[in-house]
């Protein structure tokens, strides 16, 4: 019973820090938490089993320094971010997917949209609070129920951030068990197209039967993207060049950093006097101070319509850092309950259940989400079940893909279902939908992680080394 101690001072503090800061938890108390957690491991090791600081320091640093690809890959995600918005990709993408927003396929065609700007943009948070705010007054005044639209704006939303290189968790789940990025992505479009085109068919249906009427207008959102950005087909050469080289199994790293260095090309030829307004000045070194920027920091573009300077806000590599931050916290945490020998006790209660590929999945999943439940936080609960379970899965000649998919499919997806989770408390803030109203119209988010289990008991793409 010792070793749940660290679990209930986590649980306590982060459900106190849910209680004070809400939305702003991942902005330091999360991390200060995890760093608490982590000490009173040490302190119940040191003294229940005498074990030497030297030895649980080389354990936390190893921990840490596994994650430094991660790390480096979420500075690249930082830029790529800033880069693909100021240069006109994004934005461009956003224009033309406006386009087919219509009352009969309101549904399907909002979490389709949605889950093209988050693939475009890796973030489900900054998809919900623009794009999806702006949908959720499209759907009022389509008619429709306030879940119905709710959920079909998280469903495209999270299904985006799943299989974004862009998005934070993915790079995450992947790094934490030892998976490349685009081989996580590649593995989960088992689990997660499925799941997705279940619940567009749902929206498809419910919007062809319900009885809407009214008419949305998108126009304000396109005239503001077109005052600002040049937007052109063209400029979508750029991801398609970085799918071409993501299909042929370039290093993420690679990939990231020629999509960085063609956007900044393409944003310096298309949008010179955007990038100068960015640098404040005037000629060459303006559009390299500019561009600069645009990478490591904030950029504020005003468009002339507020929600739509929300989505096109960047935060650069400077805006991973409370992400980079979190990820050192509990690669500390997990290191301390390695070094201590707690992690391995939690291991054998969870392991009384495991009898094979779809019980294990099945673990992981429900592990995930409990942590989500415990912990109220998806980075924590994808970072402490990949550290249960990564040895089990190794043991057992699973690939690590496995692992990472299972990770994903059981917290990021589900977070947005837990009222007190921070994604929960965001996305209900951000939509003015409680969880509780929207919850039973996320079918992805439901569907994913039934899915990853049917998937693993028929043994489809279930390799062992």
């Amino acid at each position: 019973m010792i070793s749940f101690i660290p679990f209930i001072v986590l649980i306590v503090l982060i459900t106190c820090c849910v209680a004070v800061f809400g939305n702003a938890t991942l902005d330091g108390a999360s991390q200060v938490s995890l760093l608490a957690a982590s000490a009173v491991s040490v302190l119940i090791g040191h003294f229940s089993k005498r074990l030497e600081w030297e030895n649980l320091e080389k354990e936390i640093t190893d921990k840490i320094a596994s994650c430094t690809p991660a790390i480096i890959i979420l500075l690249l995600i930082g830029a790529i971010g800033g880069t693909w918005m100021v240069s006109g990709i994004v934005p461009t993408m956003i224009y033309y997917g406006m386009q087919i927003i219509r009352p009969e396929v309101f549904l399907v065609s909002s979490s389709v949209l949605c889950a093209l700007v988050s693939l475009m943009i890796g973030s489900s948070w900054t998809t919900v609070a623009t794009i999806g705010v702006a949908l959720m007054g499209i759907g009022k005044a389509h008619g429709f129920d306030d879940g119905w639209i709710a959920g079909s704006i998280i469903t495209g939303a999270y299904f985006g951030d799943k299989l974004s290189p862009l998005s934070d968790t993915t790079v995450l789940a992947s790094s934490v068990s030892g998976t490349p990025l685009f081989t996580h992505i590649r593995y989960m479009l088992y689990t997660t197209v499925p799941s997705f085109l279940v619940s567009l068919s749902i929206f498809l249906i419910a919007g062809l039967m319900m009885n809407v009427s009214g008419h949305g207008n998108v126009q304000e959102f396109m005239d503001g993207l077109q005052h600002t950005f040049v937007i052109s087909p063209w400029l979508l050469i750029v991801p398609v060049l970085t799918g071409v080289m993501i299909a042929r199994r370039w290093p993420s790293m690679v990939v990231l950093f020629l999509a960085i260095l063609l956007a900044a090309v393409v944003g310096l030829l298309v949008q010179p006097d955007l990038i100068r307004q960015i640098s404040g000045h005037d000629g060459f070194l303006s559009s390299y101070k500019g561009m600069m920027q645009v990478c490591y920091g904030s950029t504020n573009i005003e468009t002339g319509v507020p929600m739509l300077n929300d989505l096109v806000q960047t935060s650069g590599m400077g805006g991973m850092m409370p992400t980079i931050w979190l990820i050192i916290c509990a690669q500390t945490f997990g290191g301390a309950l390695t070094a201590t020998g707690q992690l391995a006790d939690l291991m054998k209660v969870v392991l009384r259940w495991v009898r094979g590929t779809a019980s294990l999945v099945a673990s992981t999943v429900g592990t995930s989400l409990f942590c989500n439940i415990a912990m109220a936080d998806q980075y924590l609960s994808i970072m402490l079940a990949s550290s249960m379970f990564k040895d089990v899965y190794k043991k057992g000649g699973y690939e690590a893909r496995l692992l990472s998919r299972s990770c994903e499919d059981g917290a990021t997806v589900t977070s947005v279902l837990v009222p007190w989770n921070t994604c929960g408390l965001t996305q209900s803030t951000v939509l003015g939908v409680a969880t509780l109203t929207y919850l039973p119209y996320c079918f992805f988010n439901i569907l994913s992680p039934i899915t990853s289990i049917l998937v693993a008991g028929l043994g489809w793409k279930i390799k062992r080394k």
